[in-house]
Formats: structure tokens, sequence, C-alpha cells
């Protein structure tokens, strides 16, 4: 019979999300990663991400880096 976990785990990938930018120095190109736009729209209404424009394109940004 098969355990159940006691860790939860999230069921959206927000998560994954910040892991990848963290992984990636904290940035990475909007048009690169593959998190969809719900995921991208709730962290940063959560102020954990930011977009910036840099005139070369659009980065994501982690809101603790700088």
């Amino acid at each position: 019979m098969p355990r159940k976990s006691t860790h939860p785990t999230p069921t959206d990938n927000s998560s994954l999300c910040l892991q990848y930018l963290s992984r990636c120095g904290g940035s990475a190109r909007l048009c690169h990663i593959n998190f969809s736009l719900s995921v991208i729209q709730m962290l940063v209404n959560q102020r954990k991400v930011k977009i910036k424009n840099t005139g070369a394109g659009f980065f994501i940004e982690l809101e603790n880096s700088k």
C-alpha cells in the first residue's frame, strides 16, 4: 500500500519557475522560458518577480536579486 506524502506538492509551477530563475542567476529572457503566463502573472502579483524591458527584449527577474 503506497504511503501518502507529508510534504505538500504545489499544484502550479510557481516554485519551479523561481528555482529556474535562481539557477539562471536571477533573470532570464521572457521569450525563452516555458512557464505559462498565469504562473508569471501570479509571481508578479505576489511581488516575487518583476518584468524589465532592457530595450533588447523583456527579462523576468527575481525581485530580491540586485
